[in-house]
């Protein structure tokens, strides 16, 4: 169970001012004082996910009928938050919950027997984005105990009885943490990432493959690792391939499907607005609006985004609403910050139905 849960956290996982089609707009819950600013579909898809979290500060996966705390979705979820810049309140409640010691040590291990790369990675992320003090965070120092994962060869490892399960996702994601950090992020690791694209230009999830096969998620995540990190020729033969791998609708899909899905979309499209590849960015951005739930739904998903064409699914539209965000909102990770964003989760408001 704890391998399969650290999985998942991993894998759950990046503001333009765009204009929208959707015949709404956003209610904020804000002073008169404050405007409310015109409808934003990351601001909206911000919104529903707030009000999903369980007692209003963390999100759950039930595997056999048990439900565990998922430390990572709401990990994914303060990065939305604060990619839409709004819903803050739900954010620092969430982010004290997941420096809670028990929530904490669950997710990232005991720091001796037990440490996970990716966790701790995504995690430190999430507490400079909040404006949290990451080597005091929860007790633990965050920056210490993910340089502590790295080896010789620069690839950031996990240390546990339950096997190694670091890969590209974490790799990333511990460069453009350690990036915001004063010391910066290992040369050796920045080498470790650049030295596993494939030929093509995409990046593989898992290192050390015989084939080397690039993967659309993988991809997005490194791509914005090493544009942080100075490696702009790498960061564009990713770009390159990733608008090689863009679906006709706009949109990307996982490794071994076709259809394209709402995470992929939002990872990749993040990846594109935040490098400028507009082109390509804009028609991802597109196809993400067309998930998302809007007037005609059930006034309960309004704002949510679903996982694929096939329609919302309550199983996968907080994980798929949260990646979402990023793509619509285009901020890069490395930059991400919390700072100034609305308290209140706006809602989306409809006209009402005709009469009879």
């Amino acid at each position: 169970m704890p391998a399969l849960r650290r999985t998942l956290g991993l894998l759950a996982i990046p503001a333009l001012a765009l204009a929208t089609a959707l015949p709404a707009t956003v209610a904020h819950a804000a002073p008169a004082s404050s405007p409310a600013p015109t409808f934003r579909p990351d601001a909206a898809a911000a919104g529903w996910l707030a009000r999903q979290l369980v007692d209003g500060d963390h999100f759950e996966s039930v595997f056999d009928g048990t439900a565990y705390p998922d430390q990572g979705l709401t990990v994914d979820a303060v990065l939305a938050f604060a990619a839409a810049r709004t819903s803050d309140d739900t954010a620092a409640k969430a982010t004290a919950w997941l420096a809670k010691p028990e929530i904490l040590a669950g997710y990232l291990g005991d720091g001796t027997t037990e440490a996970y790369a990716g966790a701790t990675a995504k995690l430190l992320l999430a507490a400079e984005v909040r404006g949290a003090d990451p080597a005091t965070f929860g007790g633990v120092d965050l920056p210490a105990r993910l340089r502590s994962l790295l080896t010789p060869s620069g690839r950031f490892s996990d240390r546990s009885q339950w096997g190694d399960y670091s890969n590209a996702f974490g790799q990333s994601l511990a460069l453009i943490a350690l990036k915001r950090t004063p010391a910066g992020a290992p040369a050796t690791a920045v080498d470790f990432l650049a030295g596993s694209q494939c030929a093509d230009g995409g990046f593989p999830v898992a290192f050390g493959q015989a084939a080397c096969t690039g993967d659309a998620d993988a991809t997005a995540l490194a791509v914005q690792a090493l544009a942080a990190t100075g490696r702009s020729a790498k960061a564009s033969a990713g770009l390159g391939w990733l608008t090689a791998h863009q679906n006709a609708d706009g949109g990307f899909a996982a490794a071994g499907a076709t259809a394209s899905n709402a995470n992929t979309t939002g990872l990749a499209t993040q990846a594109l607005l935040s490098q400028a590849r507009f082109g390509a960015g804009l028609k991802g951005w597109n196809r993400l609006t067309k998930f998302q739930q809007r007037c005609d739904a059930d006034p309960a998903l309004r704002g949510a985004v679903a996982y694929d064409a096939s329609g919302f699914n309550a199983a996968t539209g907080a994980r798929a609403t949260a990646q979402a965000v990023l793509g619509l909102a285009g901020t890069p990770l490395a930059t991400l910050s919390a700072a100034g964003a609305r308290p209140d989760a706006p809602t989306l408001a409809c006209p009402a139905p005709p009469a009879g």
